[in-house]
């Protein structure tokens, strides 16, 4: 139980650094959407790709000493990890989340984007036999309620109806996502080959993005650090606590994403603690607590 909170709380840190992440380098106009997509995909492809490679190479070495076969495959047959579809709600995912967010305030970008995320993986979840429990609906409710609250400063009326289906788009492709990493019986590779076959969209994007780029240094270096630490490593991790967890308790512990990115201004950026933020954090905590007692396998 110990591990599988600290994963958990690892992965969903990731996630908040994700959001922090594009939305500085993006509203600060540092590089352009498609661009940080793009860089995004790449640096974490290849990144993961050579962490993959080190622990193959690493497990290998453990089974000569041992006078044992190796058992690293071929690299080059990325047919046999890591599936299209993982890659492309992960392309999809990143693609629409970079152009929405460019578009949409903070808070109504993360109400569109969570509740998206939540009611995505309940429904697939509940159209394969994982009905909520009261218990459970009660705390998804409390939880979306607390969201809501901590946002609703923020929010506004949006001035891009597109913008508003792309952010649906990405939180939808999001829980498909998660839901398909539920079945991963090796994280590490299929998050690295995930990534590994969305590169081609990259590509893509570069090529439609050529004549208007925008790139700068530091907006190339938060892309490579998103792609490597906060979306690459963050993702594999996230792909190993899933099985442990019920659908419902990762779909509402999504909805906790923009309560830490609030803390992580308390902590770093000297923010000052509001009611809204105790009450919001209230809310959204009580709401997971309810979910998760007795909710993992």
């Amino acid at each position: 139980m110990f591990r599988t909170a600290m994963l958990f709380l690892l992965s969903l840190l990731a996630f908040a650094g994700n959001s922090v992440i594009n939305r500085y380098a993006l509203l600060n106009q540092n590089i352009d959407p498609n661009t940080f997509v793009a860089v995004r995909i790449v640096s974490g492809a290849i990144a993961m790709l050579a962490i993959w490679y080190a622990v193959k190479l690493v497990a290998n070495l453990r089974q000569a000493k041992r006078q044992q076969p190796a058992v690293t495959e071929a690299i080059t047959k990325v047919a046999r990890r890591g599936t299209w579809w993982g890659a492309f709600t992960l392309a999809l995912y990143a693609v629409a989340f970079s152009l929405a967010y460019n578009q949409l305030e903070t808070g109504f970008g993360a109400l569109i984007l969570f509740a998206s995320v939540q009611l995505s993986m309940l429904a697939v979840g509940w159209l394969q036999g994982n009905k909520l429990t009261a218990k459970e609906a009660l705390g998804s409710s409390l939880a979306l309620v607390g969201l809501i609250y901590l946002v609703y400063p923020t929010l506004g009326v949006p001035s891009s109806l597109w913008a508003c289906v792309a952010m649906v788009s990405a939180g939808t492709a999001w829980g498909l996502y998660s839901l398909h990493g539920r079945g991963s019986a090796s994280p590490l590779t299929d998050t690295t080959f995930n990534f590994v076959r969305a590169t081609p969209v990259a590509a893509l994007l570069l090529i439609w993005q050529w004549g208007d780029m925008v790139i700068s240094t530091q907006g190339v270096v938060l892309a490579v650090f998103s792609g490597v630490v906060t979306s690459g490593l963050g993702y594999a991790i996230w792909y190993l606590v899933l099985p442990q967890l019920k659908v419902s308790t990762a779909a509402i512990g999504q909805l906790s994403v923009p309560l830490i990115a609030a803390a992580g201004g308390v902590l770093f950026a000297s923010e000052l603690i509001t009611q809204q933020l105790v009450v919001a954090a209230a809310l959204i905590v009580g709401g997971m607590l309810i979910v998760i007692r007795k909710s993992t396998k």
